[in-house]
């Protein structure tokens, strides 16, 4: 239940990391003589945005998997880790994509899927999940993961998470060089960008951040409901996982890396920033449905 934080923590550091290498090699060359180049700087934008979001979605399975300490099932050691498998095969199968790679990792009660493509994802669970939950409900709760595969969201979150990427680094650039402009009015001086402009959009690359974080974390609560209802299609009943909601309500979730707790089963509180609906909505969202 790791999914979506991570993704985001993960991006971000990629975003910074692309900015300084650019700065580094002089590609910010929307700031000329002449004053600032809006279509230089929203290309620049675009590329630092989605690059960083892209960057991240490649590598968030190799992430997911050293961060949460994923032990893959390659070949099954008991009948637990056969089931667990076969479900799995069962559920791809009737979504119709590829079999992804399944792991489990130590923890408290939490579950995720991570992956780029469809056809090579990574579903985890963890060892409070197994040993706290019947088999019908570890069932749902592999049913969710697979929706989230199948309905491509990570891909999805990755378009938001660039889109979002993209206005922060725009308009902290174009407000930073509007307050250094300010600050050095009648100084007479054309040198290129004062402390004014660093700093600005420095503090607004953090306040934007936040910002975005927050449209993604909606973004993200709105697809858990669309995970729940897939979990129900693939079982052929929504009562499944509406026990193993309630059951995950009971239970103190597991923690998952940042970069992919929006992928989870299960986030924290913050209702902001909260990449997961209160349980009692996705349970009668499931009811009404």
């Amino acid at each position: 239940m790791k999914r979506i934080f991570l993704f985001v923590a993960t991006n971000l550091a990629v975003v910074v990391v692309l900015g300084i290498v650019a700065s580094l090699l002089g590609v910010n060359r929307f700031l000329t003589p002449a004053g600032l180049n809006l279509g230089m700087l929203l290309g620049y934008a675009l590329v630092i945005g989605f690059g960083g979001a892209i960057i991240s979605l490649l590598i968030s399975k190799p992430v997911a998997k050293w961060s949460a300490g994923v032990k893959l099932i390659t070949q099954p050691g008991n009948a637990d880790e056969a089931w667990i498998l076969e479900t799995v095969r069962k559920f791809a199968d009737k979504a119709g994509i590829g079999m992804p790679e399944v792991g489990i990792f130590e923890g408290e009660p939490n579950a995720f899927a991570t992956g780029a493509f469809k056809n090579s994802a990574l579903v985890a669970l963890s060892t409070g999940l197994l040993q706290g939950m019947t088999r019908e409900e570890i069932e749902a709760v592999i049913g969710h993961e697979m929706a989230h595969i199948a309905n491509g969201d990570m891909v999805t979150m990755t378009l938001i998470q660039g889109v979002m990427n993209t206005f922060v680094v725009f308009l902290s650039r174009v407000i930073g060089y509007a307050v250094d402009g300010f600050l050095r009015r009648g100084s007479g001086s054309n040198s290129g960008p004062g402390i004014g402009y660093w700093v600005t959009t420095i503090v607004l690359d953090i306040v934007l951040g936040f910002l975005a974080a927050i449209i993604v974390a909606w973004f993200s609560r709105h697809r858990e409901f669309k995970a729940d209802a897939g979990s129900a299609h693939l079982l052929g009943r929504k009562q499944p996982m509406i026990n193993a909601l309630a059951r995950l309500g009971g239970m103190v979730p597991g923690q998952l890396p940042k970069s992919i707790q929006a992928f989870g089963i299960t986030a924290g509180v913050g209702k902001l920033f909260s990449t997961h609906p209160p349980i009692e909505e996705r349970i009668a969202a499931l009811q009404a449905a």
